[in-house]
């Protein structure tokens, strides 16, 4: 049974994973997006990847160990040794703070990489120990409050609003909108309620709202009445994709006609691992992603593409993939300014100092100052990159690659306890 502190997990993320894998080391000429190496900057590393391989949170982020592999072949190219050591926290707090106690006592990383819906387990322990932290700030608010922590989308503020749903919504035509949020992660039902001022500041309905829905059921048959009551064109929702696209399933079967249904969740290779169904129920159905997706066919997602392949990787990536892969490269940043042989303060320090952060140029022409820790709502200038699914392919959205709105002054929602 999930503890009352698993309710700190993230916004459209309702499980995460990373297969064990082990980091691999080559050297080869040549330079990558991340920058160029010099005489001085530190060629070897030890990264900590703290995950949920098992237990109720292992099925939404369980390819980021490939993403990470994928950097370890960028890092490669620039030069550097690359050593990785899977941590699985079992999506148990107990069991997440005895991982990072053995990668910080046993395995003496340098850095850690915390793909984990448990990360907030073990943020003081790893912030008292003065480990610098890097990754997907995705469970809780230690992302903002804690300095050696460093989110590669940046530390989000769920309460806060911003107009990109409210102009992406109004951009597909709806004019009523509907949100669901879990009851036990905050950040879920934040997302919820703040779709709905976002989508109401751009002049639209807000006809249902449930920001308290349990936590991973598929139960959603009354739901999908109530939402036809409503009258709603629109559904977004911040849950794991077998109850979205369960509930997508129920509200065509009532004969709702959704102009547009936007998921954080289930882009690329993530909607393979939503179970049967999941590419029916998925037709035409909007996914966001924080970065460029690979349709898009910039440099930045060519080598993307270039290096998972390189690791192995096969098929389409997914929202981990990015979030491992960035996640190295933000470690390589960090290294080239953190000077001979840093120690994790002087990587701290150097983390502190990148104001103009591109995501390996996945962010395409946006920078992201990872150390804004006031600011940040949707992501990177609060752009969101949109995709839609028709037949097996992702097509890219006119007018939403990305979408970019602003901060709406003064509209927040009550944070969710």
């Amino acid at each position: 049974m999930i503890d009352k502190k698993t309710r700190l997990f993230a916004a459209g993320t309702a499980a995460a994973a990373l297969v064990a894998a082990a980091g691999c080391s080559s050297s080869s000429s040549g330079s990558s997006s991340s920058g160029s190496t010099t005489g001085s900057a530190k060629k070897s590393v030890t990264i900590g990847l703290l995950t949920d391989e098992t237990g109720p949170a292992a099925s939404g982020n369980k390819t980021s160990v490939q993403g990470v592999k994928a950097g370890t072949v960028l890092a490669s190219r620039d030069g550097y040794t690359v050593k990785t050591v899977v941590a699985d926290t079992a999506t148990n707090p107990a069991t997440a703070l005895s991982a990072a106690q053995k990668l910080v006592t046993q395995n003496h990383v340098d850095v850690v990489i915390a793909h984990s819906a448990l990360t907030f387990a073990v943020s003081s322990y790893l912030t008292a120990h003065k480990v610098p932290v890097v990754g997907a700030g995705e469970d809780g608010p230690e992302w903002i409050t804690a300095k050696n922590m460093f989110s590669v989308f940046g530390a989000l503020h769920s309460t806060k609003v911003s107009t990109t749903q409210g102009l992406f919504f109004k951009s597909q035509g709806v004019t009523n909108l509907g949100s669901l949020g879990y009851s036990i992660s905050p950040l879920s039902s934040e997302a919820s309620k703040a779709a709905q001022v976002s989508a109401q500041k751009a002049g639209l309905k807000g006809g249902y709202l449930n920001s308290k829905f349990p936590f991973g059921s598929t139960n959603v048959a009354p739901v999908a009445l109530e939402m036809k009551k409503a009258g709603i064109d629109g559904f977004t929702a911040s849950l794991d994709p077998n109850t979205s696209f369960a509930l997508i399933t129920a509200l065509r079967q009532q004969g709702v006609n959704l102009k547009a249904a936007l998921l954080p969740t289930g882009y690329g290779g993530d909607l393979t691992q939503a179970g049967p169904g999941a590419l029916k129920a998925a037709q035409n159905v909007f996914f966001l992603l924080a970065y460029q997706p690979i349709e898009m066919q910039t440099a930045a997602t060519k080598q993307f593409s270039a290096d998972l392949k390189a690791a192995g990787v096969t098929g389409e990536p997914t929202f981990a993939m990015y979030n491992g892969y960035v996640s190295v490269g933000l470690i390589l940043q960090a290294l080239k300014g953190a000077g001979a042989n840093p120690s994790s303060a002087d990587i701290i320090t150097s983390l502190s100092s990148i104001h103009a952060f591109t995501a390996l140029g996945l962010f395409g022409d946006h920078k992201l100052d990872i150390n804004d820790r006031t600011n940040v709502i949707n992501g990177v200038d609060n752009c969101e990159w949109v995709t839609r699914l028709e037949g097996s392919t992702f097509k890219l959205v006119k007018g939403a690659d990305p979408i970019c709105g602003t901060a709406i002054p003064g509209a927040t929602v009550a944070p969710s306890s």
